[in-house]
Formats: C-alpha cells, sequence, structure tokens
C-alpha cells in the first residue's frame, strides 16, 4: 500500500464517508497537501477538525510524513465554494 493510500486509509476510518484529495507538494511523498470533506466534522472547531485528522495519522506524522497542511470542510462548506 502506498503512503498516498495509507494516509486516505487512515483519515477514512476515523472519519466515514470522507472525500480526501491528497496531493504530494514536493514528488518525495514527505510533504502533503490535504482536501478532507466529512460529515463528521460538522460542530466541530477549525482546531478539532486538524487535530482529529493528526491523531488518525498517528505515527505516520513523526515518520514519513514531514509536513501535512490540509483544509477541512463538512459537505455544505464544499458545496458553498
Amino acid at each position: 500500500m502506498s503512503l498516498e493510500q495509507e494516509i486516505t486509509r487512515r483519515i477514512q476510518a476515523a472519519h466515514p464517508d470522507a472525500r480526501v484529495e491528497l496531493n504530494d507538494l514536493t514528488g518525495t511523498a514527505d510533504h502533503w497537501q490535504a482536501v478532507i470533506v466529512a460529515p463528521t466534522f460538522e460542530g466541530m472547531s477549525r482546531i478539532q477538525r486538524q487535530r482529529s485528522v493528526y491523531a488518525a495519522l498517528g505515527d505516520l506524522m513523526h515518520g514519513p510524513i514531514h509536513a501535512l497542511t490540509m483544509n477541512t470542510q463538512t459537505p455544505a462548506e464544499a458545496g458553498a465554494e
């Protein structure tokens, strides 16, 4: 399983029905940009959303992932763009 697949799998395990879009910013699979749209973000602050994603990624944040930027939205927020 690729790192991109593992990142997606872990996020979706913590946030069922999440839509995850990943972009490898450097081509070295250690700097990632993510757009995550999940109904489970409803009622959560931006910080809570990001913490939940970092928690889902766990040890990946101390190993193969050096940097992660993310945009976390509910489906309603994503539809408003």
